[in-house]
């Protein structure tokens, strides 16, 4: 008997515009822009055009599941309803296939004028046929332009996957994401053909799970003291008997529905659990959970070192760990409980007589012997369940557990380790996997963790590490990208930061290796610009920023400005001073000589215009420039700026002060005299600073100048004053100091330092330039 679903309303407007002969398109390569990279793709002859009267052909409840998410799409972006049947018509139909030869996710896609086929064996490879059909598709089908003609061109696609876990992880606990935003993410992880979502459910700064026997885990647990106006490492420790107000978390209910929404999309969710350490949440909740019972509050930033963890000696921790997971595992089908495992500081432990006691009797060696304990009995526990175990590298610690799967963070190493030794590993390095690092240059981004993760560096990445035997990289199961949220505070800076790095990750996670290509990456991103922009994704440009990299020459009192872009082969077109930046300016080629003040001004440009942001420099060649420097304090080892002319060289320091052009000093203040070699006439000395309230900088409370004509009889001309306040920005300030014209050939400079950081420890001075005018 034949079956039809009907799938929305028709919408007699757009039927009647999508109605219309189609003109034929000739479609070329280049109209091929899918990300991630199909594996193989044979461009035909024609086209085949999307309308009302489309038919979407299923054999079977899970089939027809896939094809309402087309058929949903075409309906709300459209406008009209497409008919899923389970007989074949004549022409005009997606067919869907199923074919047992094809591999787990992947699928064989065949276009034709009369129809679509679509050969899969599971749902994962029906519906990454769908998310390829939308990309072939032009990207307007994504803003509800039903003025488009919607065909894609005759092409024979055979794809899958390299890797088994392409994944991603939303840290919800350090800033609390709603269930509305991750639902939109994980269409956005399907699109681009991720398949695991990983939850970071529970940190210290909040617990975001509902658990019903222990309701003071979202109670008091899941909300902070709002501090959201200090940096986040420099925030006061929270009252306990104070009120948190900042915060949220998720109802079982709400879970249950994202679960249900991924897995409709293919996606595994896997939550994560911490333990025994980023715990202050689920202490501050039930004081018993910890070592001495301490009582402690949510706290609302930065932690370091994490002392407050689950006693590991107490039974009514165990107890309570496993209530806990019970409940997880009734809400998350995930094969893959995530339980942390990370940075734990055991200085409690070693104290505890809880916990000595649990050494002794178990036979226990140490602390790290006494965390692999720990980690093996909750594995068990997970095991007994069904379910497998995953944690940090720092499970590695004392042993690991006998089926954990690794996720290895601090670089390739703990994962090379774990898989060696026959334990499956997800490779997630920082260096090439944590989004909440900068992308572009730090004076143009808005805030994020102190360290540089440009796109072009994402698409480096590769989690098939050299030295494995053939069955070792058996268990390299693939790789994740992470977003850990100190910084991130909002939906739109949380896509700023994701895409279209995950772009990039979707495409190592999934292509051949042999099939990337970063020019080729880089020509089909123009066309996930586009589709970004239709579906209204606050995506980053930073990859179209010019950066800069200047050297100096004291002797020809020269600067070089290298200048450079992401893009393969990019156009740079630059102008020195006041002209105007356009098509017909100079084409930058090599690096710019420059002996004079001056600003420099560069884009990169396409199709004859400027694209993204205008970098702007101001080059500032001053009467200290190359002169002789002596301190009175040596500048600290680790930040030297770029040698012992750095304060007098022109070249300025950005908001990273690992950028090599700061000198810094701990505690002490900065006492330099600059010798300008002859006298001059000067009204102006411009101290460059620095304030990172997070990383312990801070601007100086005063600035003073002094001249003098012999050297030892100084005359002060002038004083800056500024008391300390807070500040949860990274940002640098010029102090000027001005007073009248007069005649000096020396000049002191005083930066008077904090001394004390009001995080605790000393204060840091940073300083990229005096100027003298």
């Amino acid at each position: 008997m034949k079956i039809i679903y009907k799938i929305g309303l028709l919408a007699v407007a757009s039927t009647l515009m999508l109605c219309k002969e189609t003109s034929q398109k000739v479609f070329t390569e280049n109209d091929i822009s899918i990300i991630p990279k199909p594996n193989d793709v044979q461009l035909g002859d024609g086209q085949f055009e999307f309308n009302n009267d489309t038919k979407l052909v299923v054999i079977n409840e899970n089939q027809k599941a896939v094809s309402e998410i087309l058929a949903d799409r075409f309906r709300q972006i459209v406008g009209y309803q497409m008919e899923i049947v389970g007989e074949m018509p004549s022409s005009n139909y997606i067919h869907f296939v199923y074919d047992e030869k094809v591999n787990d996710e992947a699928y064989e896609l065949v276009v034709e004028k009369k129809g679509i086929n679509i050969y899969a064996k599971d749902n994962g490879g029906f519906l990454y046929a769908i998310e390829t059909i939308f990309q072939l598709l032009p990207p307007t089908i994504e803003d509800n332009n039903a003025a488009s003609q919607w065909v894609i061109p005759s092409v024979h696609i055979k794809d899958g996957p390299r890797f088994q876990h392409r994944g991603v992880m939303l840290d919800l606990s350090r800033h609390f994401f709603g269930k509305d935003y991750i639902k939109k993410t994980i269409d956005r992880l399907a699109m681009h053909k991720f398949n695991v979502l990983h939850l970071h459910l529970v940190d210290d700064q909040g617990w975001r799970i509902e658990i019903k026997k222990y309701p003071k885990l979202t109670e008091v647990g899941a909300w902070r003291v709002d501090q959201e106006d200090a940096p986040w490492n420099g925030r006061k420790i929270n009252d306990p008997s104070a009120k948190g107000t900042y915060g949220g978390y998720l109802t079982q209910d709400e879970l249950k529905e994202i679960v249900a929404y991924a897995q409709n999309r293919n996606i595994e969710i896997i939550p994560e659990i911490e333990m025994p350490a980023h715990v202050s949440s689920a202490i501050a909740s039930y004081p018993e959970l910890a070592c001495f019972d301490q009582d402690i509050a949510v706290p609302s930033g930065g932690l370091w070192p994490i002392t407050d963890i689950y006693c590991a000696g107490k039974e009514t921790t165990f107890t309570f760990l496993e209530d806990v997971l019970d409940e997880v595992m009734e809400i998350f089908p995930s094969s893959y409980i995530h339980i942390g495992g990370d940075e734990a500081t055991k200085t409690n432990w070693k104290k505890c007589p809880h916990c000595q006691k649990r050494i002794k009797e178990e036979g226990l060696k140490d602390v790290d012997e006494l965390q692999s304990y720990f980690v093996k009995r909750i594995e068990k526990y997970i095991n007994s369940k069904g379910k497998k175990l995953i944690g940090w590298d720092e499970i590695l610690e004392g042993g690991l557990a006998p089926e954990a799967t690794v996720m290895s963070w601090r670089g390739t190493e703990g994962g090379l380790k774990a898989a060696q030794e026959g334990h499956d590993v997800i490779m997630t390095p920082e260096s090439y996997c944590y989004f909440n690092f900068y992308q572009g240059p730090q004076d143009l981004e808005p805030l994020a963790f102190n360290a540089y993760l440009p796109l072009s560096k994402v698409y480096q990445f590769e989690p098939m590490v050299d030295d494995l035997k053939p069955e070792e990289a058996e268990h390299i199961l693939g790789g994740q990208a992470n977003l850990w949220s100190e910084y991130i505070t909002t939906p739109e800076a949380s896509e700023y930061m994701l895409y279209p790095r995950l772009s990039a990750m979707s495409e190592v996670l999934w292509s051949k290796k042999e099939s990337r290509d970063w020019k080729d990456f880089t020509r089909r991103l123009e066309k996930q610009f586009e589709r970004y922009d239709s579906m209204g994704i606050n995506y980053s440009k930073s990859a179209y920023l010019i950066t800069s990299t200047a050297t100096v020459d004291m002797d020809k009192n020269e600067i070089s400005l290298l200048l450079a872009n992401e893009f393969p082969d990019p156009d740079i077109r630059y102008v020195l001073g006041n002209d105007e930046l356009d098509e017909e300016s100079e084409q930058y080629t090599a690096p710019i000589k420059i002996s004079e003040t001056t600003v420099v001004k560069a884009s990169l440009f396409k199709n004859g215009e400027p694209v993204g942001r205008i970098f702007t420099d101001t080059i500032k060649f001053h009467k200290a420039f190359a002169k002789k420097l002596d301190f009175k304090k040596p500048y600290n080892k680790n930040y030297t700026g770029d040698g012992p002319l750095s304060l007098v060289n022109a070249i300025r320091g950005s908001r990273n002060f690992h950028d090599g052009q700061w000198q810094a000093w701990i505690p002490h203040d900065m006492e330099v005299v600059i010798n300008l070699e002859e006298p001059q006439q000067i009204h102006e000395v411009i101290l460059g600073t620095l304030e990172n309230q997070g990383a312990g900088i801070h601007y100086p409370t005063s600035v003073s100048v002094a001249v003098s004509t012999d050297g030892k009889n100084f005359n002060e001309v002038g004083k800056y004053d500024r008391a300390f306040r807070v500040n949860p920005n990274a940002e640098s300030m010029d102090i000027n100091i001005n007073f009248d014209t007069t005649t000096a050939q020396y000049i002191r400079v005083i930066a008077t330092n904090l001394k004390k950081s009001p995080i605790g420890g000393s204060s840091w001075l940073f300083v990229d330039e005096i100027l003298v005018n």
